[in-house]
């Protein structure tokens, strides 16, 4: 069986500190919004050195090349508005919002039945004991409780989901 003195193992260990530096990226450079590695172009563009942090590059579909002066800003805006100068007919605008708001009001309906059943096992603070509840009143408490915060979620959800078929084009439901 091999066993290693110990100045192998500390050439070892140096050896595995100093080995991902060795494997650390260029440097790389920003310039406005753009980044890049190249220092050549880095130099033209008068680019300053990104230092303390990595940087994560996301590659983007589109038709915008890399030396594109525009800002991020609006290429963002443009990104959320969709393509250039596609638009949606009225017809069409008119079914995607039918079929919002019959999505929500489907939501909504579950969201309200749910919050009845809640209601109902809640009885105003005074649910039904179990067996095990009645040995164990911490188990009463703690179920009470949780009935109660989950009534508030719903309700706060059923006003959202309110709050958003009012926003829909012709009121709400």
């Amino acid at each position: 069986m091999f066993q290693p003195t110990i100045t192998q193992a500390v050439c070892a260990v140096a050896l595995l500190v100093a080995a991902p530096l060795s494997w650390s990226q260029d440097r790389i450079y920003r310039c406005g919004n753009e980044y890049t590695n190249n220092a050549t172009v880095a130099k033209q563009r008068n680019c300053r050195v990104v230092e303390g942090g990595s940087v994560t590059v996301v590659h983007t579909q589109g038709t915008r090349s890399s030396s594109s002066s525009s800002s991020s800003g609006a290429s963002t805006a443009r990104a959320s508005k969709g393509p250039a100068g596609t638009q949606v007919d009225s017809a069409q605008q008119q079914a995607r919002d039918n079929d919002a708001r019959a999505i929500l009001q489907a939501e909504l309906a579950k969201a309200q039945e749910r919050l009845l059943t809640l209601q109902a096992e809640y009885n105003n603070g005074q649910p039904q004991k179990t067996e095990v509840e009645q040995s164990k009143p911490e188990l009463y408490e703690a179920r009470v409780n949780d009935l109660k915060t989950k009534i508030s979620r719903l309700e706060s959800d059923v006003r959202g989901i309110e709050r958003e078929l009012a926003r829909l084009p012709g009121g709400g439901g």
